[in-house]
């Protein structure tokens, strides 16, 4: 008998190697998707400061 084929669309996740430490490439990799998401996350906090600076108090004046 065969053994079972792991699906293909299973999710990554640090299985350990041989050495029973979590592979380095799965660390290195999740550790650039946290720092990208860090960095749109702060974009958009940016973006919306800016807007809101920028409508300052006019948003008041606006006729209704």
């Amino acid at each position: 008998m065969s053994e079972p084929e792991a699906p293909q669309d299973a999710p990554m996740q640090a299985a350990p190697n041989r050495s029973g430490q979590p592979d380095p490439r799965l660390q290195a990799r999740r550790g650039r998707n946290i720092a990208l998401a860090l960095g749109l996350i702060a974009f958009a906090v940016l973006v919306f400061l800016v807007t809101v600076v920028r409508l300052g108090a006019n948003v008041l004046d606006r006729p209704l």
